[in-house]
């Protein structure tokens, strides 16, 4: 099943899909917006394309997403024109929309994510990250939800070189670039509900660029792409990429998160942010004494460009 979304066509699969096997596309998909968000010279621009699998599915890369029709998530730090903060302390908090996500009580949702997230909570969309690629940013997020909260993030690693999951970077024309999420969510007491960790389930829905399909090992609802080289090249001739379709529930509460992967945890040293102010501003919150927060992602920080994640607190 297709449908749109955001003026996007992707696939999507059924209620109860069992484990899927990998669709697989060639080389670079073909432009259909140059970029979802402009902000200015020296940045990456945050393009979009779609691109047709052997069995003939239309895939929407690096993700389709809600940007510019949801709600954006307010700045922490954003040099793309936004506000940016020195520190938490700085933060009004009261000045930050409280977004209705049903019930009564209230909460706050700390992100740094590298590089594009859509939150969900109890299924419904609250917050799209306002910045797609860079420059790096980070958000707060108020909302209402009643407990046992569920929430499902989308996560986008962008590219420049579209549907082969890399970018001119580190003197190379096809360099994978890194993915990450860190976040922190707080009551209206200040008391954490969840930090991202381990406890959090992953599933990856978009691995590239791959040298070698025979690398990747799927085996179940295991998509493990350890086995692939993450080297940088000068001629991708003959890459590809996997697919696979995204459950059309998969925010919903319901939805039997159990078949996937626990998330992996990564440093802070691992993803790369210790020279970023987006993350290092706000350290305080993120990796609070006695709730330290980890950056999380699928298996294949590097390779896995579109990962959903998911969490249940009580």
């Amino acid at each position: 099943m297709r449908y749109a979304l955001a003026g996007l066509l992707f696939a999507t699969a059924p209620f109860g899909a069992e484990a899927q096997e990998a669709t697989f596309t060639t080389g670079l998909a073909t432009e259909i917006n140059p970029g979802l968000f402009d902000c200015g010279p020296g940045t990456r621009a945050s393009a979009v394309g779609e691109i047709k699998s052997d069995d003939g599915t239309v895939w929407t890369v690096p993700a389709a997403t809600n940007y510019g029709t949801a709600p954006f998530a307010t700045d922490l730090f954003n040099e793309c024109g936004g506000d940016r903060l020195d520190s938490l302390a700085e933060l009004d908090l009261d000045s930050v929309p409280i977004m209705d996500a049903g019930g009564s009580e209230q909460f706050t949702a700390y992100v740094f994510a590298d590089n594009y997230f859509e939150l969900y909570v109890n299924g419904t969309l609250i917050a799209v990250d306002p910045v797609p690629f860079t420059k790096f940013n980070s958000n707060v997020v108020r909302f209402t939800a009643d407990r046992p909260v569920t929430l499902a993030i989308m996560m986008a690693d962008w590219e420049e070189n579209l549907g082969l999951g890399s970018e001119d970077n580190r003197g190379k024309a096809f360099h994978p670039g890194d993915g990450g999420l860190v976040a922190h969510i707080q009551d209206a007491n200040g008391a954490t509900v969840a930090i991202t960790d381990d406890s959090w389930r992953a599933q990856t829905f978009y691995t590239s660029p791959l040298n070698d399909r025979g690398c990747l090992v799927v085996d179940g609802h295991s998509r493990d792409s350890s086995a692939c080289s993450q080297e940088g090249v000068d001629d991708a001739t003959g890459y590809s990429a996997a697919h696979w379709a995204v459950p059309s529930d998969w925010m919903m509460p319901s939805f039997d998160d159990s078949i996937w992967p626990a998330a992996v945890t990564f440093s802070n040293e691992t993803v790369g942010v210790n020279n970023k102010k987006a993350f290092t501003n706000f350290e305080d919150i993120f990796d609070t004494p006695g709730a330290n927060a980890d950056f999380i992602w699928s298996s294949n920080l590097v390779l896995d460009n579109l990962v959903l994640l998911r969490k249940t607190a009580d």
